[in-house]
């Protein structure tokens, strides 16, 4: 997290274990009431101005390790400095790397460009021959396997660490760094275990507000609370540090009490007006500051397309996942509902034409 905030209430557990020294979110202006069709099943509705101000935004790290092997026959892996076009520039896949051939501290890498120029010795299986062997050495010439970027969004070089493994071979540790704002499909929790993705971002003007002016960062859908009764969040009401945990703590009599004397509801409920046409809700509605953490899943990690790749040789079919380069499985629900349509040409498109068509001679 960019801007971490502590818990306003807490537990004796989250001061044992020291959870409010590294947080993992912010104390986020709820409102619990159903908003469009974009919060449908624990879907949220987050406020862009919020967004911009810097909520859930959070940093993340990728850690990539390079290793330079020593062969048999005494060659050995090497990094090779950057390649430079005709006006003596780097070439577009070399920018973010030095003369060292290792990336630059703070550069900007975006996906095509490399991290670290490494470099295999082309006769790395051939055994030491002739006057090479004596001297303990081989002939060297080397092809470039460059480690690449991968990635939709640029990033940028944070670390570069060389160190040695336990066999006594070069390490080179490459962290690359990239700053994200929440978007749709991002997911946040609350600490009750209610999670839910960003369904729509909604410019604030369009949210409900109290008759202070609050807008609600994160709008949530009211009916994640029946089946489940994480009616825990309705102790998340007041502005000061409180204690939460269920034997003893703060009293709800006190609490509702605190709300009365500085102006809200005993309940925790408030009267919203609409932000399209200004009128009054016809509701009261459960708004306040619940704690939510912006957790690891994002879209960025997650989302996948193919046309065409690599097949797997035993199958003939294509590789399976998103880190292979994988296709999108049809399954056999899926391929029944073809069937049900009659669409034969479709079913025999997906099941063997796109799949693992292969042509035998009979002859």
């Amino acid at each position: 997290m960019v801007y971490p905030q502590q818990p306003m209430v807490k537990t004796k557990t989250i001061e044992l274990i020291n959870y409010d020294k590294l947080p993992a979110g912010q104390n986020a202006t709820v409102a619990v009431m159903s908003y469009s069709g974009y919060d449908i099943e624990d879907a949220l509705v987050l406020n862009k101005s919020s967004i911009d101000r810097g909520f859930g935004r959070c940093q993340v790290v990728r850690k990539n390790t390079i290793q330079l092997k020593r062969y048999p026959n005494h060659t050995k892996d090497v990094i090779s400095g950057h390649r430079l076009d005709e006006n003596n520039n780097p070439i577009f896949p070399h920018k973010a790397i030095g003369s060292d051939g290792l990336g630059e501290v703070g550069m900007r890498i975006e996906n095509g460009q490399i991290f670290a120029n490494k470099c295999v010795p082309t006769n790395a299986g051939e055994s030491v021959l002739g006057n090479d062997a004596q001297n303990g050495e081989a002939r060297e010439s080397h092809r470039e396997t460059p480690a690449y970027y991968k990635g939709p969004e640029p990033s940028y070089v944070d670390q570069v660490m060389m160190s040695t493994s336990d066999n006594d071979q070069t390490l080179i540790k490459v962290l690359l760094r990239q700053t994200r704002r929440p978007e749709l499909g991002d997911k946040f929790s609350s600490r009750h275990g209610q999670k839910g993705v960003c369904g729509i971002i909604v410019q604030q003007e369009d949210l409900p507000f109290n008759d202070d002016g609050i807008s609600p960062d994160i709008i949530m859908n009211p009916h994640g609370f029946p089946s489940r009764m994480t009616v825990g969040k309705a102790g998340v009401l007041n502005g000061s540090l409180e204690y939460g945990t269920c034997f003893g703590g703060s009293k709800l009599e006190e609490m509702s009490q605190i709300l009365v004397d500085k102006g809200f509801s005993y309940s925790g409920k408030d009267m919203l007006y609409s932000g399209v046409n200004g009128e009054c809700l016809q509701a009261y509605i459960f708004f306040g500051p619940i704690y939510y953490q912006k957790l690891k899943h994002m879209v960025l990690d997650k989302m996948h397309a193919r046309a065409r790749g690599p097949r797997a040789v035993l199958t003939r079919q294509p590789t399976e996942g998103r880190s292979r380069d994988g296709g999108l499985r049809l399954g056999e629900m899926e391929r029944d509902c073809v069937i049900a349509y009659g669409a034969s040409q479709l079913l025999l498109e997906r099941l063997m034409i796109s799949s693992d068509a292969f042509e035998v001679d009979f002859n």
